[in-house]
């Protein structure tokens, strides 16, 4: 009696750890990475991993991992510990950007709520202009393209395998 209450124990305690697990990356696309701002200068190949709740960018140089950023509920940057998502903005960015810029851009969707969003038969395009920025962002299914002039920030993310 004793091994199948032990059998039993284990078997519930397996179940509900195992049901607490990180939950698999739904989307995974290797890419050409450019990074410009203030405080980063990248360019070399990455990956793009996304679920429902994580957003995450890995930097490859030469082969070797070099950085990685982690978007949930806050900014986890390798090395350097996690932070609000203004605060990251704000150090790697630029102050004046919405929260959800980053992972927006991560998951090839509108900026800025949306405006000025312009459909066409390759995905959207959005221009916004305003006393803090310059934009022009790009999105098609073969790549992704930020750039704010006014700030010096581009962001530029090319799959890989896709013709």
């Amino acid at each position: 009696m004793r091994k199948f209450y032990t059998l039993w124990v284990s078997l519930v305690a397996l179940l509900f750890l195992s049901g607490c697990g990180a939950r698999p990356f739904v989307k995974t696309d290797a890419a050409t990475i450019i990074l410009k701002t203030p405080k980063l200068k990248f360019a070399d190949t990455g990956y793009v991993r996304s679920n429902e709740d994580l957003v995450v960018l890995e930097l490859f140089s030469a082969g070797q991992a070099v950085g990685k950023f982690e978007i949930e509920n806050m900014v986890c940057v390798e090395g350097e510990g996690c932070m609000r998502k203004s605060s990251f903005n704000a150090e790697y960015l630029n102050a004046n950007y919405p929260d959800t810029l980053m992972e927006n851009i991560l998951r090839s969707k509108p900026i800025y709520d949306g405006q000025n969003t312009v459909h066409n038969a390759h995905g959207f395009e959005q221009n916004i202009i305003d006393e803090h920025v310059e934009i022009n962002y790009r999105v098609t299914d073969r790549q992704i393209y930020f750039k704010d002039r006014e700030n010096r920030v581009l962001i530029k993310i090319k799959k890989q395998g896709i013709e």
